[in-house]
């Protein structure tokens, strides 16, 4: 599973503040290392990564989230408490698991 976060810089420069603020909470969850990529929309910059992911799977929000999972299979999420219930809650379950059946 490949999951990437992409929050968005405004045309005035400034940090999305519900950006900043999901991404606190990752952090503080202790979800921000299930994160493998960042990425950033800078409505400033027209090609910038964000944004070509943001036009290439229409999104018109920010931040999102994009999970493939190992069959390939991408998903868009766009609400963070769903993300958190839908997917990093399950890989966490996944990797507790993984690890009791490990150790």
């Amino acid at each position: 599973m490949h999951i990437t976060f992409v929050k968005k810089i405004k045309a005035n420069g400034e940090a999305c503040r519900k950006c900043a603020d999901v991404e606190q909470r990752l952090r503080d969850s202790g979800y921000w290392n299930c994160i493998d990529t960042v990425l950033i929309a800078d409505q400033r910059i027209a090609d910038s990564a964000g944004v070509h992911l943001a036009d290439a799977l229409g999104v018109d929000r920010a931040p999102f989230f994009v999970v493939e999972d190992d069959a390939g299979i991408i998903s868009v999420h766009t609400i963070y408490l769903k993300f958190v219930d839908d997917v990093l809650q399950h890989l966490h379950r996944e990797l507790n698991a993984y690890e009791t059946a490990c150790a």
